[in-house]
């Protein structure tokens, strides 16, 4: 029996490169600033008059066209995160921003024989699995539910959209970034490689497991459906932000001591979903848990396969949660702690090239993640 094709790698081009989309646009490729699972990250500019700057807005990822994750990618953002899509959502829900990039440009590009697929994003700044290291592994509850809040905003919009994004984590949520400075409260939700269509001709997809594609996602975090080879739902998405919400609060989640063993988490998943209670004393031992998280869990915990989660609940939650911990005056203030990382207005005091995320064991199918970085 064959596996899986593997994915191939793309060759690298050389800057002053120009792209044209599907709407004739024309980018400039820059420097090489980051990697994704099977592709290259360059800097971009649409004015391909002179070298590109620095501190370009915008990014371009190249994979060859035969690859699966940059065609779900591109297909997500072509049918939901077209520029008037996200102008419309955000002006019809309120919002400051929405937390999901928009589709800047796309296409194919012919090079040596080869058809490479590319996609143009604004550039962003730093993820926050690197700010969750750099802080000790622990954010501010206020942060956390901040966040938590904007991840929610981001869902909703995916999920009107007959999607789910599969794949929530510190290393897929970059802060905010213009003209060479970082944007400290701004957060995008990024890298759409597992992004799945839930709704069919207007239905639901039906619960059905398949061993062969158990543990799709990235271990520690994704879901008990996808544990048992269940196809993503609105409800894993919930499940995947839940889990992220309590490693930021606790440090470490108690199936993390054996993450080779996917069965193990699983398992794990599964025992503490049932016993909300247990899984906060696992997590929070000296007893110093915020009912924020206990309540987010066990609404999470009673969400059916096929239901629409109720937004504005679970944001009521995380609101309650942020003005208690002093952050209610302002929910768009995320309060992270960038001081000498993020908020820097030199480039060049971020890392110097997008290093794979440190969160471990990603499936063979969950790309690699660190792009978009500011250099």
């Amino acid at each position: 029996k064959r596996g899986p094709k593997a994915h191939q790698l793309a060759v690298t081009f050389t800057s002053g490169t120009v792209l044209k989309d599907t709407f004739k646009k024309e980018w400039e490729l820059g420097d090489v600033i980051g990697q994704g699972g099977f592709g290259l990250i360059y800097k971009a500019s649409n004015d391909v008059t002179g070298t590109v700057s620095d501190t370009s807005n915008y990014v371009v990822k190249i994979e060859p066209v035969e690859n699966g994750p940059l065609f779900c990618e591109l297909h997500f953002y072509q049918r939901a995160a077209k520029p008037e899509n996200i102008k419309e959502w955000t002006k019809k829900k309120k919002l400051k921003y929405l937390p999901v990039p928009k589709l800047c440009g796309a296409g194919n590009h012919t090079y040596q024989s080869k058809v490479y697929r590319f996609l143009v994003m604004p550039r962003f700044s730093t993820d926050l699995q690197k700010l969750f290291e750099s802080c000790g592994k622990s954010f501010p509850p206020k942060s956390v539910y901040a966040v938590g809040l904007r991840m929610i905003d981001a869902l909703e919009f995916i999920h009107d959209n007959d999607y789910v994004h599969a794949d929530i984590k510190a290393a897929n949520i970059l802060m905010g970034y213009k003209n060479g400075k970082t944007l400290p409260d701004e957060v995008y939700l990024v890298d759409f490689g597992l992004a799945f269509k839930y709704v069919i001709d207007g239905k639901h997809k039906e619960y059905k497991e398949d061993p062969r594609k158990a543990h799709d996602g990235t271990v520690e975090f994704t879901s008990r459906d996808a544990h048992n080879g269940v196809s993503p739902s609105r409800r894993g998405d919930f499940e995947i932000l839940s889990y992220c919400l309590l490693q930021w609060l606790c440090g470490k989640l108690p199936w993390e001591d054996n993450l080779n063993n996917k069965d193990y988490v699983g398992n794990s998943k599964a025992k503490y979903m049932k016993d909300i209670p247990s899984l906060i004393r696992t997590c929070f031992p000296a007893g110093n848990a915020p009912d924020t998280i206990k309540t987010f869990l066990t609404a999470v915990s009673k969400l059916k396969y096929d239901e629409k989660p109720n937004y504005e609940k679970f944001r009521q939650t995380l609101r309650q949660g942020l003005s208690k911990n002093g952050g209610g005056k302002d929910e768009w203030i995320l309060n992270l702690p960038v001081d000498g990382i993020a908020r820097s207005s030199s480039p060049r005091k971020i890392a110097k090239i997008a290093k794979p995320s440190t969160s471990k064991s990603p499936t063979k199918d969950s790309p690699k993640v660190m792009v978009y970085l500011e250099i």
